[in-house]
């Protein structure tokens, strides 16, 4: 039996709208990717970022180091109304000391003040590139001070050395350099993903004040993470300053950066040592603007200042150097009506037959003084010169931070910042691993956070990471492999948890 409803239908009114269907919302994927890119980065390039900085909080203190280390070298009595002699004489002590010694003269550093002493410096086989042999000598006396192998543009000594070396390259040479390059490429996708995660759980926290402060109270994985975030966001100027100006030592990534201030004319200028051109004529006072130093003498390897592992000066000029050193007193005068200003200077005789002799300033402190001359020594004429104030800005600002990242720029207060920024990314890196060991299962490794992040972000959101991955791949080399690498085991662990979930279903 069928039934029908006797209550009168009332149609609906015309143009009555229909339902609205409730909005979708997209879940939010940018800051979960930052947490998951954080997470790996972290757990994955952190011993890198750890070893780079307690070797750079070492590295910071190396200039108070050795001035204890190798005072005997370093410094020379200071007597009463002494007459100081001249670089001709101190040269001399310096061959009659070494004799009979296969060396070649490259170089003279005057005593830049009372109490130093002068270092007379030789090319001999059997050093690194980079490296020298000088002797110091008391420039009041004629006493040789010391004998030892220095290194680069800063005249660094053994143990600078030693540690410089291990910074940059763990002693391992071009390979080793590959660690240190991995560490300032990851550190600043770091410090960048960390702040990310900083400001979105700052927003939405009520406990902002441990935020921006340590919080004791806390106890566990609570109270490290309010060391990591407070101290992190504080640090992240430093740190993003130590990577950005680390790249530039890199040997794939400082390539590149090489590549782009010759394309922009950022470079640095550079003296030009040729007397004459092909033509027979003079030197072009400008053509320095086309030859650009390493200005990472100091720290790379790579040096304007080379020892027998670049090419050997020729014997003449070489030979007529030691012939005649009143040259290191007559062209150090000339240089002085020129541009040279300061006490901390370098000498250095021809290379071969038709170049210059040069004059430079090496002061690395502010205010920043590396001006240059190019001397004709047969007569006496200036044929190129070299000022800071006519840099390119880029070269200043490249300059300025480089000797910054070295602690030369201000000094002691530098080099304090630098040792305490330093040391704290070592604890950051050490305080994330304790956040991941507290709250780790206990059995495996641990998933990162937010695995479903890449799959919530939208089409266009894809596009932009995608692209934006392959430039900074381009530009840092060793980041786009590590990061692809990533990208691949993360995809990989996805389908394994997809496959293990589908299976238990």
């Amino acid at each position: 039996m069928t039934t029908t409803d006797d209550r009168p239908h009332t149609p609906e009114p015309p143009g009555d709208p229909a339902p609205a269907r409730p909005a979708r919302t997209r879940a939010p994927w940018l800051a979960p990717l930052g947490r998951r890119l954080h997470f790996y980065a972290g757990i994955l390039v952190g011993p890198f970022i750890l070893i780079a900085a307690l070797t750079g909080a070492l590295y910071a203190l190396t200039p108070q180091i050795e001035r204890v280390v190798y005072a005997d070298e370093l410094r020379a009595p200071v007597t009463d109304g002494a007459v100081a002699l001249t670089l001709a004489d101190q040269v001399e002590a310096a061959q009659a000391y070494l004799g009979d010694d296969d060396v070649t003269l490259s170089a003279v550093r005057p005593a830049p003040n009372p109490g130093d002493t002068t270092r007379i410096m030789y090319l001999q086989d059997g050093l690194a590139e980079s490296e020298s042999r000088a002797v110091f000598v008391d420039p009041g006396t004629g006493e040789i001070r010391g004998d030892l192998t220095v290194y680069g543009t800063s005249g660094a000594l053994p143990l600078r050395t030693w540690i410089d070396n291990l910074h940059r390259g763990l002693h391992l040479g071009d390979v080793g350099r590959l660690y240190s390059e991995l560490a300032a490429s990851w550190l600043g996708v770091v410090v960048l993903a960390g702040v990310g995660i900083w400001i979105a759980r700052y927003r939405r926290t009520r406990n902002r004040r441990e935020m921006v402060r340590p919080s004791n109270r806390r106890r566990g994985h609570r109270r490290i993470f309010s060391w990591h975030a407070s101290t992190g966001i504080w640090l992240a100027l430093g740190a993003l300053f130590l990577a950005s100006t680390g790249i530039t030592w890199s040997q794939y990534a400082g390539a590149n950066v090489s590549e782009l201030r010759t394309a922009a004319a950022w470079a640095t200028p550079a003296l030009s040592t040729a007397i004459e051109d092909d033509g027979g004529g003079a030197v072009d006072p400008d053509d320095h603007a086309n030859h650009t130093p390493d200005e990472h003498a100091e720290h790379t390897g790579h040096a304007e200042h080379t020892g027998h592992g670049g090419a050997t000066p020729d014997e003449e000029s070489a030979q007529a150097a030691v012939d005649d050193p009143a040259m290191f007193d007559a062209v150090l005068a000339l240089g002085q009506t020129v541009n040279i200003t300061t006490g901390l200077v370098e000498i250095k005789p021809p290379t071969e037959v038709g170049s210059a002799w040069t004059v430079n300033e090496i002061q690395r402190s502010y205010p920043t003084q590396v001006d240059g001359v190019a001397i004709d020594p047969s007569s006496m004429t200036v044929v190129d010169r070299v000022d800071f104030d006519e840099y390119p800005f880029v070269a200043k600002l490249a300059r300025w931070g480089i000797d910054i990242h070295q602690g030369t720029m201000f000094g002691l207060p530098n080099q304090i910042l630098l040792f305490l920024t330093a040391s704290a990314l070592a604890a950051m890196v050490v305080m994330g691993y304790l956040m991941w060991w507290k709250r780790r299962p206990t059995r495996g490794f641990g998933a990162a956070p937010e695995p479903e992040a890449w799959a919530a972000a939208p089409w266009w959101g894809r596009v932009v990471v995608v692209a934006v991955g392959v430039l900074v791949g381009l530009w840092l080399p060793l980041l786009g492999y590590t990061l692809a690498a990533f990208v691949l085991v993360d995809v990989a662990l996805g389908l394994r948890r997809r496959r293990r979930s589908t299976s238990h279903t």
